[in-house]
């Protein structure tokens, strides 16, 4: 675990990760806490801005504070819960009470985000490169023919090319990853695919106790647009505005998610004050792939976290969570494997720290494949603008209904005891399995 460098152009490592977001981040706090020597690879220099709803939720902020970073968190603005607006009603719905979360959230922009979870790295000893890009996988290759990763070169802000060797190598760099592809990874199509834009804004209720979500956006004609708009107040005079949807249908594919903006900019309520004027900045847009989506998962010393594997929740739409999450369960594989690796290490029996690595995806899939497989039928359903009207339209007429809705789509069920919100999840789970099966390809459920 040593970090003596063997040359100026190379470096040696126990763990190479590639990506500092909140996936790749969290990987390296609990690999260094753990003693090992990595170094995380990172093209961007934090601060900066990464389009996001910025909105954590308490499966977010869990992690956060696992990680020590309450303080931190505490400068930011905190809030009580959802206000969920559609169909002329509105109810506000405070974070349910479950075993091991928080009952509250924050604000917190990515720009700040990101760059606390990085420096909290480096401060349990994982090396940052930032302003470095992951160019190609470095290979070996046995006398079989078979190849394992052993590092990456990369290349500095100074143009200067260097190789990284290390014994695995995380892809943590999201869904559109160089080395992903080189390694294989693809996006299922059968998945849904989430389109998002977001936009900052000043605003009088910038500090308000509820994030706001409506889930029934109009355009001028009154007709139902496909999609959902959000409104999160940071607390320093600006508020996040976004809009999103799901390419899961023939009306909802290519829909320009432009005009949803818009049409949701002129839908808000004018007590928050957002309208040109009071713009920040133009919107910016992306893609958020969903339900464990792309894979393969790991290979020959290689895993891959976050967005990388399409961990978003198909529900909510929320990454942060599951990219703390997928980091924390890739890192405990590793410190297995290396481990393992530790005590073989005079002859250098890769066989058993691969098989080791190998158990990551079935770990996955014990902690999201029920949930993920419910998710996906949601989302078939809510692509059908009727069924949309039907679920979403007769809850907002009962708060504890939706108190259960919300339960659910925050993933925060509580593992302790069986109320209507489990017992609504577990037979999904059982209709799921029923009316679907077999997963697509990607995820071997």
């Amino acid at each position: 675990m040593s970090k003596v460098r063997a040359s100026s152009d190379i470096r040696r490592c126990d763990v190479l990760i590639i990506g500092g977001g909140p996936s790749g981040s969290s990987c390296a706090y609990w690999l260094a806490k753990g003693g090992w020597d990595v170094v995380v690879v990172e093209k961007k220099v934090f601060p900066r801005e990464k389009t996001c709803g910025d909105g954590l939720t308490p499966r977010s902020v869990r992690p956060l504070l696992d990680m020590g970073l309450a303080a931190e968190l505490e400068s930011h603005h905190r809030y009580e819960g959802l206000r969920a607006v559609a169909f002329g009603k509105t109810l506000e719905l405070t974070w349910p009470a479950t075993p091991g979360f928080p009952q509250y959230g924050y604000c917190v922009t990515r720009y700040d985000l990101d760059a606390m979870v990085a420096n909290n790295a480096t401060k349990a000893g994982a090396e940052l490169l930032s302003g470095t890009s992951a160019l190609e996988p470095i290979f070996d290759e046995s006398k079989e023919g078979s190849k394992r990763v052993i590092g990456a070169k990369v290349v500095g802000k100074s143009g200067q090319e260097q190789s990284i060797y290390s014994s695995f190598v995380v892809v943590a760099d999201g869904a559109n990853s160089r080395i992903g592809r080189e390694l294989g990874l693809n996006r299922d199509k059968d998945f849904p695919m989430g389109l998002a834009i977001r936009g900052y804004f000043n605003s009088p209720r910038h500090d308000d106790p509820f994030i706001e979500s409506h889930l029934d956006i109009r355009d001028d004609d009154g007709k139902v647009i496909p999609g959902y708009g959000w409104i999160f107040p940071l607390g320093d005079g600006r508020v996040n505005v976004g809009a999103g949807l799901l390419n899961t249908s023939s009306r909802w594919k290519g829909f320009n998610t432009t005009k949803l903006m818009e049409a949701f900019v002129r839908q808000a309520p004018k007590s928050w004050g957002i309208n040109e004027e009071n713009a920040c900045n133009a919107p910016t847009g992306g893609r958020l792939p969903m339900g464990l989506c792309i894979g393969p998962r790991s290979g020959s010393s290689w895993i891959a976290v976050g967005d990388a594997i399409g961990s978003i929740n198909p529900f909510n739409g929320e990454g942060i969570a599951y990219g703390y999450e997928t980091g924390r369960l890739g890192a405990t594989v590793l410190d297995e494997a290396l481990r393992s690796l530790k005590s073989n290490d005079l002859n250098k029996d890769f066989h058993h720290s691969d098989s080791i690595l190998a158990s990551y995806d079935k770990r996955l899939e014990e902690n999201y494949r029920e949930y993920y497989r419910v998710a996906s039928l949601f989302v078939d359903a809510i692509s059908n603008p009727a069924l949309l009207k039907i679920m979403v339209g007769t809850g907002m007429y009962s708060k504890t209904v939706m108190e259960w809705v919300l339960r659910v789509m925050a993933n925060l069920l509580r593992p302790d005891e069986t109320g209507p919100a489990e017992a609504v999840i577990k037979f999904a789970e059982w209709s799921a399995r029923k009316f679907r099966p077999v997963m697509p390809s990607t995820v071997k459920f």
